[in-house]
C-alpha cells in the first residue's frame, strides 16, 4: 500500500518537477523563460480550475485557496490540498469520460454530471476548511503521523457534513477513488493494514458517509483479523476524533498515539512495513470492493427513486400547465360563445365569420312543461337538502341532560378533596348545514341527424333550465346548441322565459368546445356547488370528435361534476362517463335528472 496515495493533506509544499527545476536553472543563468503554447485542452482545464476556485468559498468559507486542474497531481493522489501554500489540486482524469469543453463547474448543478470528481473536490474542501492542525515536523513519516492521517480523513468529512449534509452523495460517489487504490490483491492482511482499512471505511460509516449495511462485509473481515475488543477500542478512538476541534493538534496526536498503542506499534517508529511473505493477501481489497459495490448499488437505487420522483413531479407540473392553458382557452371560448348578440361561434375560425344560427324562434311553455319544471325543481330542492348537524358539548353546570355516571364521578372527586373535572351535563345544538347552489350546463346537438328530435330536445332543455332557476337564487344555468358551430341559447345566470326552438341541419359536432364554454361560464369543474352537465344528442360522431369530447367528460367526472346524456332516438351512442337516459316524452326527464342532480350535489364541496 502506498501511503502517499492517501495522504491528501500535504504538510509541506510539493517537490519541484524536473521541468520546473530546468526552468529555474535556465532563469538563474539569465535565459528567457519561453511562454508555453497552450492547447485547447489545457485552456479548458485552466478554465475549469478557475471555476472550481470560484465555487470553493461556498464549500469552505475560504477565499484564499487556488484550485488547479490538470492531468496528474504533484502529490500523486487523485486530489490533494497543500495548507502551507493554500493550493488544491484535482486530477483531470477524475472527469473522464467527459469532454472538458462541456464541463462548467461555475454553473450550480453541473457537478451532478461528474459526481466522482466533485466528490474528490468536496473531500479536499473538507480538509481546507477543517484540517487546521499538522503533525509536528520531527514526527512526519512515523506511525504516529500515519495514524493521525487516517483519523483526519473521516474527521474532516464528519465536520463538513455537519455544515453541508447535501454533499454526502458526492463523498459516497468518490469513495472508490479515495480508498480502493490503497488496497490491491497484493496487500497483506495484517493488523496494521486491517486497522487502516477500518479507519478509512468503518470510520466513514460512523461519520455518516456510508450506511451500516454497506460496511458489514468489511466489518466481518476486520473483526476476524483484529478481534472484537481491539476493533471496539479503535472505534472509540475515531469516534472521539470526530468530536475533536479543527485546530486541536494536541488532542489529535493523543488519539493517534492511542491508535498506535492499541496496535502494539511504536508511535515514533516508521509505519510498519507489510510483510511480503504473508500468506493472506488481497483479503482486505476484496472486502472493500464489496463495500464499494454495495455503495454503488444503493446509489443506483436512490438515483432511480429520485428519477421517478422527478418524473412524477415533472408530469404533475406539465399536467398543471396543460390544465391552466386549457382553462384559458375555455375562458376565451366562453367569452365568444356568450357574447351579446347570440351569434354562432365556429371554433378555429375568426369571430366575425358569418354562420347561420340554428335558432328559428321562441314560444311560450305549455302547462305540461311548466308542471314538469316544477316537479324537477322540487326534486332538485330535495337533492340539495342537507340534514342539520348536531353538536354536543359537555359542561359542569346545567342546562342540558344529566349524565349520572359523570355526576357520581364528580361527587367522588369532591369527596377525595381534588378539583372536580367530570362534566355531568351534556347539551346538544342542531345547526342547519349550508345548501350548495346548483350549476347546470346544457348542450344540445343540432346536427342533421337530430332533426326529428328538435321539438322534444327544446322542451327538455327549457324544463331543466327553468327548474334550475327555481331551486335557489344562487343557482345558475346555461344552454348552448352545437354542430360545427356553437350558439348560446341562454347565458349563465339568465332564467329562460320562453322555449327556444331551433332547426337541426348542421354538420359536424363541436361538443368538446361546447363543454369548454359551459364549464368556463358556469364553473362546472370548480368545487363549492352541485354541478351537472346535460348533453342531448344521439352520439353519432366522427372518432376524433368523440375522443375530444370524451376527454372533457372524463375530466368533469373526475372533478365531481355529474354528466347526463339525453337521447330521443333509438340506438344512441353516448360517450363514456355519461349516464344515459333514453326518453320519448320530455316530461319523463324530471325524475332521472333529479337523481343525477342528487349525485352531483352529494359530491359538491359546499
Amino acid at each position: 500500500m502506498s501511503a502517499q496515495l492517501h495522504h491528501h493533506v500535504q504538510p509541506v509544499p510539493p517537490a519541484l518537477t524536473e521541468a520546473e527545476r530546468e526552468a529555474h536553472r535556465w532563469e538563474d543563468d539569465g535565459g528567457l523563460i519561453p511562454e508555453p503554447r497552450p492547447s485547447a485542452q489545457s485552456d479548458h482545464w485552466l478554465r475549469i480550475g478557475a471555476a472550481l476556485s470560484q465555487r470553493l468559498p461556498e464549500l469552505t468559507g475560504r477565499h484564499d485557496v487556488i484550485v488547479t486542474c490538470q492531468h496528474g497531481t504533484r502529490s500523486g493522489a487523485p486530489a490533494a490540498f497543500y495548507p502551507t501554500s493554500a493550493d488544491l489540486e484535482i486530477d483531470a482524469a477524475l472527469f473522464a469520460p467527459l469532454n472538458p469543453a462541456t464541463i462548467h463547474p461555475a454553473r450550480h448543478g453541473d457537478e451532478d454530471r461528474y459526481p466522482v470528481a466533485w466528490g474528490a473536490f468536496v473531500h479536499e474542501a473538507a480538509h481546507a476548511a477543517h484540517s487546521r492542525w499538522n503533525t509536528p515536523a520531527p514526527l512526519l513519516g512515523t506511525a504516529l503521523d500515519k495514524a493521525g492521517q487516517v483519523l483526519e480523513e473521516s474527521r474532516a468529512e464528519h465536520a463538513h457534513l455537519r455544515r453541508r449534509p447535501g454533499d454526502r452523495r458526492y463523498l459516497r460517489a468518490t469513495i472508490r477513488t479515495l480508498v480502493l487504490d490503497d488496497f490491491t490483491s497484493q496487500t497483506p492482511t495484517d493488523r496494521w493494514q486491517a486497522a487502516y482499512a477500518a479507519g478509512l471505511i468503518l470510520a466513514r460509516r460512523d461519520a455518516g458517509v456510508l450506511d451500516p449495511d454497506e460496511t458489514e462485509t468489511l466489518e466481518t473481515t476486520v473483526t476476524g483479523i483484529l478481534g472484537p475488543d481491539l476493533l471496539q477500542t479503535l472505534t472509540g478512538i475515531w469516534t472521539a476524533a470526530h468530536h475533536t476541534g479543527d485546530e486541536d493538534e494536541k488532542t489529535m496526536m493523543e488519539h493517534a498515539r492511542a491508535w498506535c498503542q492499541a496496535l502494539g506499534t511504536e508511535p515514533e517508529a516508521p509505519e510498519p512495513v507489510p510483510d511480503p511473505a504473508s500468506g493472506r493477501k488481497g483479503e482486505l481489497a476484496e472486502a472493500i470492493g464489496k463495500v464499494i459495490g454495495h455503495v454503488r448499488a444503493n446509489e443506483a437505487a436512490q438515483a432511480a427513486a429520485e428519477a421517478q420522483v422527478a418524473a412524477a413531479r415533472t408530469a404533475r407540473a406539465q399536467a398543471k400547465a396543460t390544465q391552466a392553458q386549457h382553462a384559458r382557452q375555455a375562458a376565451k371560448i366562453a367569452e365568444k360563445v356568450f357574447a351579446p348578440g347570440g351569434r354562432p361561434y365556429t371554433p378555429g375560425k375568426p369571430a366575425n365569420s358569418r354562420r347561420r344560427s340554428p335558432v328559428t324562434g321562441t314560444r311560450l311553455p305549455t302547462s305540461g312543461e311548466k308542471a314538469a319544471a316544477g316537479q324537477l325543481a322540487r326534486a332538485l330542492r330535495a337533492a340539495a337538502y342537507r340534514e342539520r348537524t348536531a353538536i354536543t358539548t359537555a359542561s359542569a353546570a346545567p342546562p342540558g341532560r344529566l349524565n349520572m355516571r359523570q355526576a357520581l364521578a364528580r361527587d367522588a372527586q369532591r369527596a377525595a378533596g381534588v378539583t372536580p373535572t367530570a362534566t355531568p351535563w351534556t347539551h346538544t345544538v342542531h345547526r342547519p348545514s349550508p345548501t350548495p347552489p346548483l350549476r347546470v350546463g346544457i348542450a344540445v346537438d343540432v346536427s342533421g341527424s337530430m332533426d326529428a328530435a328538435t321539438s322534444p330536445i327544446a322542451s327538455a332543455a327549457w324544463i331543466v333550465a327553468k327548474a334550475a332557476a327555481l331551486t335557489d337564487p344562487d343557482s345558475r344555468c346555461a344552454t348552448v346548441a352545437y354542430d360545427h358551430a356553437i350558439t348560446a341559447i341562454t347565458s349563465p345566470g339568465r332564467a329562460p322565459r320562453h322555449v327556444t326552438q331551433f332547426s337541426a341541419r348542421g354538420l359536424g359536432h363541436s361538443l368538446a368546445e361546447a363543454i369548454d364554454a359551459l364549464s368556463a361560464g358556469l364553473g362546472l369543474a370548480q368545487p363549492g356547488a352541485g354541478r351537472l352537465l346535460v348533453v342531448a344528442s344521439d352520439g353519432l360522431y366522427a372518432p376524433h370528435e368523440a375522443d375530444r369530447a370524451a376527454e372533457r367528460i372524463t375530466a368533469l367526472r373526475q372533478a365531481g361534476c355529474a354528466v347526463l346524456w339525453l337521447a330521443f332516438a333509438p340506438d344512441p351512442q353516448p360517450l363514456p362517463g355519461a349516464t344515459l337516459l333514453e326518453l320519448t316524452d320530455p316530461a319523463q326527464a324530471d325524475a332521472a335528472i333529479g337523481q343525477a342532480a342528487a349525485s352531483a350535489l352529494g359530491k359538491a364541496n359546499a
